[in-house]
């Protein structure tokens, strides 16, 4: 058999389990040469677990139309608007506050995307969490 030969590597983000292959994501798709149809069935099923919540997906696209995809946890962004449940984050988190979250729930994410991040201790990516949430307008208290 042919070594195959990748073409195309990119990025995407779909709600895990209930992704549809209606714009955005079924265009995106089809312009880098994959089957929607085929790829939302797998990507649905190696995500049913996470219920609608927001993934992120490295798509690789090789040259004989057959793809392989890597999926990767949610944004960190996503996972502190869910722990301080809030709709989204502020416009000036500098001044404005719009929830609040605690070290125990800012630990929790940092282990969830700990693979992802190139932090080398849970305690770095646990500062790299909480810049995230200070950027968006959350603070982050002790408990």
């Amino acid at each position: 058999m042919a070594k195959k030969e990748v073409v195309k590597s990119f990025k995407l983000m779909a709600p895990g389990g209930s992704a549809t292959p209606a714009p955005p994501l079924g265009p995106v798709l089809g312009a880098n040469g994959v089957n929607p149809g085929q790829f939302i069935q797998q990507f649905n099923a190696a995500t049913a677990k996470l219920g609608g919540k927001l993934v992120g997906c490295i798509v690789t696209v090789y040259s004989d139309r057959s793809f392989t995809f890597e999926i990767k946890s949610s944004p960190a962004s996503v996972l502190i608007k869910e722990a301080a449940g809030i709709e989204k984050g502020s416009g000036v988190p500098n001044k404005e506050k719009v929830g609040t979250i605690t070290k125990a729930q800012v630990r929790k994410i940092a282990q969830e995307k700990l693979a992802d991040l190139n932090s080398g201790s849970v305690e770095a990516a646990m500062r790299v969490v909480e810049g995230t949430a200070r950027s968006m307008g959350v603070t982050v208290v002790e408990g």
